[in-house]
């Protein structure tokens, strides 16, 4: 997986916005506004912070040695995944639709009929 297989995988999700919030190199991925993943532009190798359930961010640090606490993030509830380290790629995907899958189930109701309403 590559920095566009990332982009398209993430932008291609209902609801999903990309944006540049905190620098000209922090790519960011939002569903309505919140926040599941980003990733440096300036990087050789593919890192991606995910928004991960808390324990389950635990158990994924400690099963993958390419999982590490998010960096620059709440260590809690984010990973940071380093792409080239993870096999099967389809992990990384599974792991993408937690991220996003995690975030709308904390949207509020509203956000949440609005996602489903919107056309892809």
């Amino acid at each position: 997986m590559d920095i566009e297989d990332f982009r398209n995988y993430c932008i291609q999700k209902q609801g999903v916005t990309e944006e540049f919030p905190f620098d000209d190199v922090t790519l960011v991925f939002k569903v309505m506004g919140k926040m599941f993943a980003l990733t440096s532009l300036d990087r050789e190798a593919l890192s991606i912070n995910l928004k991960c359930d808390p324990e389950k961010a635990v158990e994924l640090r400690e099963q993958y040695d390419g999982v590490r606490p998010g960096y620059h993030m709440n260590k809690k509830h984010w990973n940071t995944v380093l792409v080239e380290q993870i096999k099967p790629k389809k992990l990384v995907l599974e792991w993408i639709d937690d991220s996003y899958n995690l975030v709308v189930a904390s949207l509020p109701k509203k956000l949440q009929n609005e996602l489903k309403s919107l056309s892809k």
